[in-house]
This record gives C-alpha cells, structure tokens and sequence, in this order.
C-alpha cells in the first residue's frame, strides 16, 4: 500500500496536469469570446497549479523523520505551505475583484462587448472537470487525512463554484447585461476570498497547539479508563501538531503497588492509546497514587 506521501505525490501531480490543460482552455476561450469573467475563471485555475506546488512541498517536507534540530518532527510544514498558499490565494483574489470593480465604475461598462458561446461552454466543461478534481483529491485526502490535501481540494471546489459565477455572468452578458461579466469576477473574489480565509484558520489553529477536540478527547480518556487498574484520569492535555496529535496524560492506580506494576499499566495504556488512535504521534502517561 502507498505511504501518505506517495499518494499525495500521485494526486497532486495529476491535478497539476488537469489544471494547466484546464487554464490553457478557459483563457484561449475568454480572449477569443472577450469575457473578462473566463479570464479571471482561467487565472483562479492557474493559481491552482501553484497552490498544489506549494502542498507538494508541505507534504514532502512533513514526511521527513525527526532530527536533532527537529526532534518533534516536521509536520508543521504542512501548515507553513496553507499559509503561504491562502496568502497566494488572498491576493489573486483581491486583484480579480480590483479588475472587475474598475470595470463596473468605468463610463464605458454600457459599451461591453458581450462575450461569444465560446466563453460559456468553457464554463461548463470546467465546472465539471473541476468539480470531479475535487472529488478525486478528496477522496485520497481523506483516505491519508492530509489537512494540505484537502485544501486543495476545496481549492478544486471553490474554482468549480467560481466558474457557476462565469456562467452566470456570462450568460447574463450575453442576454443583454455586460455589465454582469465584470460583476461576476468580484463574485469570484470573493469565492477565493473565503478560500483563502479558512485554509489560514484551519492552518493557524494547528500552529498554536490547539486541543483535538472534546470528541476525541472523551474517547482517549475511555480508552484509559478501559484498562484494569487505572482508577481515573486525573489529567488530560493534547495538542495538534500539523495532522498529528500529541497527548499528555495523568492517570491514578492503587498506590500500594510496587512500582514495576504501576509502571507496567501505564505502559499498556500507551501502547494501546498508540494502537487504537493512528493519529496520536506520542503520548505521555504519569501515573499518581490513588487517594
């Protein structure tokens, strides 16, 4: 079976594929049809390209063992790259909406050439390739529970909703409303905007040793609790570190056992926690003396 970084290597290259098939098309077909809403479609495409670059390199360098200067690992790489990557996003967007803004104040909107059929077929044809992009990377996404993987996912789905936003204005355009063309690229930003925006939460909250959850941690507690011997748990800290969990544990057990046996139950706890939750990277157990 393919490791995580051998499956995301395969995806993304596939994707990079695709996309740059797909931009080549939609740009020829918004300077042929002059819709300035398939060129921006076409820039937001392009931008996909670098994006999976960028998770490419994330996931490489997260896929690399622990070292003297490193010794927790590098799994925070894959959080560097969505940030870089929802900045990149961020102004791409900002400088498709700024174009489509100066073109709905400019005097001569009225005037707009309405784009030709070309430009609406390129719209439907990248709805669905994208929208079967997103699916593709999703799926191995999940399948490797790569937080890089499934951004760029979403970045696959935001271009699918972005070129419904192509289609409308196009179609608009083309019914006698140009100004809908340029209207329909702010709309575009803003798709990206929000891309952007919650790929870098998603990031920072991973950057800054947020907990794994209630759910999760409700169920490392039962898992504990489980095991003969361990009378409570008496503290339970974790933290996410990139898509791995780090988990520091307290547990009571009889105090009058010698220390070997408390020690050998907590042991067993450990390895059993590591067993059962494959995202648990390394977990710490103390044990104290039953009061």
């Amino acid at each position: 079976m393919e490791n995580a970084a051998k499956v995301a290597m395969r995806v993304s290259k596939m994707t990079i594929l695709w996309n740059t098939a797909l931009s080549a098309v939609k740009l020829l077909a918004g300077l042929l049809a002059h819709s300035g809403a398939m060129v921006s479609d076409a820039v937001h495409s392009m931008s996909d390209v670098f994006s999976t670059v960028i998770v490419m390199f994330g996931v490489r360098a997260a896929e690399k063992d622990s070292d003297k200067e490193h010794p927790f690992g590098h799994e925070r790489m894959e959080c560097v790259a969505a940030i870089v990557l929802a900045v990149v996003l961020l102004i791409t967007g900002l400088m498709i909406g700024y174009e489509g803004v100066m073109k709905i104040m400019s005097s001569e909107t009225a005037a707009l050439e309405a784009p030709g059929m070309l430009a609406l077929i390129a719209a439907v044809v990248s709805i669905a390739v994208k929208e079967g992009m997103y699916r593709y990377t999703v799926k191995a996404a999940k399948a490797i529970d790569s937080n890089a993987l499934k951004a760029d996912a979403w970045h696959h789905r935001s271009d699918a909703l972005s070129s419904i936003g192509a289609l409308i204005g196009i179609a608009g355009a083309r019914m006698g409303l140009p100004v809908l063309d340029p209207v329909a690229s702010v709309g575009i930003c803003l798709f990206i905007g929000k891309a952007a925006y919650d790929i870098f939460r998603d990031a920072i909250d991973k950057m800054v040793d947020r907990s794994c959850g209630a759910e999760t941690e409700k169920a490392l507690r039962d898992c504990a609790l489980s095991h003969p011997g361990i009378q409570a748990v008496d503290r339970l800290m974790t933290r996410q570190f990139g898509n791995r969990i780090y988990v520091e544990m307290e547990v009571s057990v009889d105090g009058s056992l010698p220390l070997n046996e408390a020690h050998a139950i907590a042991e067993q706890v450990h390895d059993d926690i590591e067993k059962r939750f494959p995202k648990v990277k390394h977990i710490m157990i103390h044990e104290n003396p039953a009061k």
